[in-house]
């Protein structure tokens, strides 16, 4: 049995991938920063501490992994993937940005990740995920306190993903990596749609109106500068307002991995409706 190091276990992505791996039989240790033990042993694999601006301290964690889903996040990436790989790993599925291919001098870092284990010689799978449909929790506490949404560029449709197919999709190419070496992949969700559109799901998913109010760029830049690096936010705040062609085209890749289409931003509203109602979370 192969075993598979999961980095970001505590995460959206990462602890349904491990819990998914887990289900399917494969041996899993998952790692984070400040993982606890509880819910990796109710879902039946291991966990350890990792920090990936740790180089020698993820390079313990991984020992004995043969692949390792890996975050595009750190400040060593080529020192990160090298040793790594000098503890055995022979596989990589890198959950790196769309930004990498479309912005790569602003999306750096992940293009950095991208460039580190190509290079790494070992196998690699990179997946490129849009925006993440559960950006839209940014927007549950005005939802509850105000019925509204405050968001810019209100009429730039994107193709939104939800994060479970990209661990879905992660766990389709962990399952026999060796068919998706040299492989990337576009994620996204199966339709463009905007944050007028994205507001409409959820006041559908929750039984109520909502009003949509829009952010002017600098109020948008100021929100985001507050959780990313002010380069990073600009270049989101472009994708946001002024997407390419690409970044606004729903891919076919979650198809082709999953062999089915990929979640619509009203089903995943739908499924997370408690987190802007707390009352249907309750019921």
């Amino acid at each position: 049995m192969n075993t598979i190091a999961v980095t970001g276990a505590t995460g959206q992505v990462g602890s349904a991938l491990a819990a998914e791996l887990s289900a399917a039989g494969h041996d899993v240790v998952g790692l984070a920063r400040g993982i606890g033990s509880a819910p990796a042993e109710s879902a039946g694999y291991r966990t350890r501490t990792a920090d990936l601006d740790d180089v020698e301290g993820f390079a313990r964690a991984v020992a004995g992994a043969d692949a390792v889903f890996l975050l595009a996040t750190g400040s060593h990436p080529d020192e990160l993937v090298a040793k790594a790989v000098a503890t055995g790993v022979r596989h990589f599925v890198l959950l790196s940005s769309q930004g990498a291919g479309t912005r790569p001098d602003a999306y750096a870092t992940a293009a950095a990740y991208e460039s580190a284990v190509r290079e790494s010689g070992a196998g690699w799978t990179i997946l490129r995920p849009s925006g993440f449909a559960s950006n839209a929790f940014g927007w549950a506490e005005s939802v509850r306190r105000n019925g509204a949404v405050f968001a810019p560029f209100g009429d730039v449709a994107l193709p939104v993903i939800d994060p479970l197919d990209i661990a879905e999709s992660a766990a389709a190419v962990l399952a026999s990596p060796g068919d998706r070496v040299g492989e990337i992949y576009e994620l996204t969700g199966p339709a463009a749609v905007t944050p007028r559109e994205q507001t409409d799901a959820i006041a559908k998913a929750i039984g109520r109106s909502l009003d949509f109010a829009e952010l002017s760029h600098d109020d948008a830049l100021r929100t985001l500068s507050a959780v990313m690096p002010a380069a990073v936010a600009e270049a989101t705040l472009g994708i946001l307002g002024d997407p390419t062609e690409s970044e606004r085209t729903p891919s076919p890749d979650v198809r082709r991995l999953l062999g089915r289409p990929a979640t619509s931003f009203a089903d995943w509203a739908t499924r997370n409706a408690g987190a802007f109602a707390p009352e249907l979370a309750k019921a």
